[in-house]
Parts: C-alpha cells; structure tokens; sequence
C-alpha cells in the first residue's frame, strides 16, 4: 500500500512512523510545510519520498490511504481534500473543533463512500477493551492536568474528548441522559465533571487542568468486582483483595497504549472501503460541542 502521511510533529514521531515505517507492506511518503522537519524525518528514516504540501503530493502521486497529523485547525481542509480524492483517511482527534465541519465532512465521507476513522486510541488499549462486557454498572474515568487551564473549546477537542469517546465507547448500552458541569476562571476552563446515564449504568468523566499532577485513571465497578487501569500503563483488580499487573518491559508502548492496534485496523478498512462510522464520530463531537457551550454560558 502506498501510504500518505501528513504532519511530523511528535505525535507523528514518537508514535505512528515506529510503527508504519517496520510494515513491509507500506510505502511511505511524507509531506509538511516544514522544511526542516521534512528532510529530518525522510533522513532519519530513510523516506526518499517528500513533499511540501498534502496538495503537492496528490499531485504527483496516488495513494491508498493517508494519515493526517497536522494541528488541529488544518484537519477540516486537508481532510476534505483527501476524501475528495476518494483517499481512504485516518486523522489525529478531534476530526475538527467544530461539530459544524465535523458533521460536513462525515457527510462527504458517506457521500464518496470514503473510510474516514478518527485517532482514538483508547478503543484499542488492550486494558481498556478488556473492561468491555465485564457488567460493570458505574464506570468512572479522570483525565487530569498539572497547571494548564486553556480556552474551553481548546481542553475540550484536544484533550477532554479523550474522555468522552472512551465513556461512550464503555458504555453497556444506550446514553439516555447527561449532566455536564464546568468551571470556568477568566475565560479559561478549569474543570469538567461530565455524567452519562442508561439503562443499568452511570459513567462520570472528570478533568481538572490545574491539578497537582499529569494522570490518567480508568475504573470499572460492579458484582463485586473493581478493576483499574493507571495512566494505560498499570492494571488493578479487586474483590475482597487488589492485585497490581504492571506492563511487561517486553509490551511496546505503541502496544499498550493501542497505536499499533488502531493502525492495523485502519489499514483494513482502508483495503475494505468500510463505511464510515458516522454514529460514534457524531455523538462524541456531539458531546464535545455542548460542554464548550456549557463552558462559554
């Protein structure tokens, strides 16, 4: 497969090229309009293919899938562009910060019968797919910052949607109901709290970004049972007494943290040409998009 990837900041970096570049079934090209990072990146790995621009390289090559790395605010024209060209397209979250071009752009994706899959890693931790169908009735998730309160709609789309995704994904059945409290200083978001409620189950997600420490806590409870994951990396269970499994030194990060996982997935429904799966990329911009109006008032 010839593959396009677009963007090389570290996520692209530390976490995508480790794992596509080692695929003898990829040829991989690069483009950004950084220079620098351009013949960096091609020289570290060897990547003789590089271009200066995603329409650059569409002009001068054909591929079977693309990977978008890019900021945030360039996700809507540079996607638009790729499923345009019937490109099959994976995207760093969120697809945009604005349910409005989310919604536009899944259309177009259903339109053209392109696959477009967003980069939500935590579907494919193995520790957390693991605590799918377990019958847990409370499921709790903190996703906490040390002093980085931002505009709300910045903690929202770039970090909180973590959280709502991961909740959505957990969920044993049906969102019926939602609370969302938000507390705002200056402008600046501080701390979400965010309740989904269905039939036999409540899930809470919470951030505050001005914690005492960067972290990451997933708990599931129910039938006696209470199993933790800490910070993707650290495996607690409990039922009348707690065991600790930590993350053998062999398991590769990308591994554990569901990179490799979601990767492979991706490339499948690329040679597939699966649909699109508008529902769960809807309802968790969905989300996103009514906290920031909470937020903002």
């Amino acid at each position: 497969m010839r593959v396009l990837l677009i963007g090389l900041g570290d996520i692209a970096r530390k976490a995508y090229l480790p794992l596509l570049f080692r695929r003898a079934d990829l040829e991989i090209h690069l483009a950004t309009r950084d220079p620098v990072a351009l013949d960096d990146v091609g020289g570290s790995f060897r990547l003789p293919h590089r271009y200066a621009s995603a329409g650059e390289a569409l002009r001068r090559a054909t591929f079977d899938a693309a990977f978008v790395h890019a900021a945030t605010d360039a996700h809507a024209e540079i996607v638009r562009l790729l499923v345009e060209h019937g490109i099959p397209t994976f995207v760093d979250k969120p697809l945009a910060d604005n349910l409005g071009e989310v919604e536009a752009l899944v259309a177009l994706a259903r339109r053209r019968a392109t696959p477009l899959v967003i980069g939500f890693n935590r579907r494919f931790a193995p520790d957390y797919v693991a605590l799918r169908g377990t019958g847990a009735n409370l499921l709790m998730m903190e996703k906490h910052r040390h002093g980085q309160p931002d505009l709300p709609r910045r903690v929202v789309f770039d970090d909180f949607i973590h959280v709502v995704d991961t909740l959505l994904f957990l969920a044993p059945s049906l969102v019926r109901r939602r609370t969302i409290e938000t507390q705002v200083i200056d402008g600046m978001l501080h701390a979400v709290v965010l309740t989904l409620a269905g039939d036999g189950f409540t899930a809470v997600g919470s951030m505050h970004r001005a914690s005492g420490i960067d972290e990451e806590r997933l708990d599931v409870i129910g039938g006696n049972v209470r199993r933790s994951v800490l910070n993707l990396a650290d495996r607690l269970d409990a039922s009348g007494t707690q065991s600790l499994h930590r993350r053998p030194d062999w398991v590769p990060v990308g591994r554990q943290r569901g990179f490799e996982a979601m990767c492979d997935d991706f490339l499948r429904a690329a040679r597939e040409r699966r649909p699109v799966d508008e529902a769960a990329i809807l309802a968790t911009h969905e989300l996103c998009e009514a906290i920031v109006r909470h937020a903002r008032g």
